[in-house]
């Protein structure tokens, strides 16, 4: 069984979706924040995990490394990672965005910024993109994409909560999965599904 650790700056509902489904293929083992009330850190906490609110790269990667940690899961971490971080877990580290990459991404677009962008274009359909963590803004190679309306009347808040419902919580778990279960391969700037 895999190891995970999730870097997480806020609510963790990624987190939360990741604890809920039953898997035999990874255990999340450790958790860690940026900030010091993120919810993430209760969520692992009444689990049993350990969580800890550290903000020197250098720590985290030791925090991760003593938990023995396989491979990471970013939930909605509002920090750039450390050079030292992405080459350690070089092909082993998850994020989800939320829209639907090449769109919408890149420096600046995050969290509810994503969402007004989406409805400022008049765009009809967005999502989520699950890829994997390079050392540039939402640029590494795509593992996992799903397609969510936009509705009418939608405001930023109801668009995103229904890409996390309808995209992001069922999309994270489904990838952290494939990679626990070594079928996810990287060719090039692509990643090869095998089931």
């Amino acid at each position: 069984m895999q190891r995970a650790g999730v870097l997480a700056s806020g609510n963790g509902t990624i987190l939360q979706a990741l604890l809920d489904c039953a898997q035999d293929a990874y255990r999340v083992v450790a958790v860690a924040s940026n900030n010091p009330r993120a919810r993430a850190l209760e969520r692992a906490g009444s689990r049993g995990i350990d969580a800890a609110f550290i903000r020197d790269g250098g720590a985290l990667l030791a925090h991760f490394q003593a938990h023995n940690v396989d491979f990471v899961i970013l939930d909605g971490y509002m920090r750039m990672l450390g050079a030292d971080f992405v080459e350690f877990y070089r092909n082993r580290i998850i994020n989800a965005h939320c829209s639907l990459i090449p769109a919408f991404c890149g420096k600046g677009f995050y969290g509810l910024k994503v969402h007004e962008a989406v409805l400022e274009r008049g765009v009809k359909v967005t999502g989520a993109t699950v890829h994997f963590v390079n050392e540039e803004y939402d640029a590494g190679p795509i593992i996992l994409q799903k397609a969510v309306p936009v509705e009418d009347g939608d405001t930023p808040e109801t668009l995103q909560q229904r890409v996390l419902r309808e995209a992001e919580w069922l999309i994270v778990p489904e990838a952290a999965r494939l990679f626990a279960e070594g079928k996810l391969r990287i060719e090039g700037n692509r990643v090869a599904v095998t089931e």
